[in-house]
């Protein structure tokens, strides 16, 4: 069984890769409370956590203090915890944090998946929105007309044939 994480502290939160352009491996990085933690995911999980984050915060007040550190990179070295499944977005109005939390990813319906919830302060969030756009957006362009993304160099789909 894989190791859950419960950190209510975040000092830094983020989204990066490993790998070149289209071989590319997501992840999203937390730290606090005297941890790091690193945890596997898809690209479409990166760019749908981003857009439902700003969701979020379209619809709470606008008085975000700027990150203090603006170095987002990830944390070397950067082992995977596990590779996320499920994930799930509450705000806690109490202290101002957006709570995200993630369930492992398993294939055997028997074992229970480890966890991971994270408290992270709106501005950071804010960045990480920021960061994973442009992670995203840095990889390859998508195929005009399946919309999957271009092998290779960039010019050419599966689809053309």
């Amino acid at each position: 069984m894989s190791n859950s994480y419960e950190l209510d502290d975040v000092d830094r939160f983020t989204a990066g890769t490993i790998g070149p352009r289209g071989q590319r491996v997501f992840y999203i990085q937390a730290r606090g409370d005297g941890s790091v933690v690193s945890l596997r995911l898809e690209k479409q999980q990166v760019i749908a956590l981003a857009d439902y984050l700003a969701g979020v915060l379209d619809d709470l007040p606008t008085d975000i203090e700027p990150v203090p550190d603006a170095d987002l990179e990830l944390i070397e070295p950067v082992v995977a915890e596990w590779v996320v499944g499920n994930i799930g977005v509450a705000y806690a109005e109490v202290d101002d944090r957006i709570v995200l939390w993630t369930d492992e990813l398993i294939e055997d319906d028997e074992q229970e998946p480890a966890t991971a919830r994270f408290r992270i302060s709106r501005s950071r969030v804010a960045a990480f929105i920021d960061r994973a756009r442009e992670l995203v957006a840095a990889g390859r362009p998508p195929c005009p007309y399946c919309g999957r993304p271009l092998d290779g160099d960039g010019s050419w789909c599966s689809c053309f044939n």
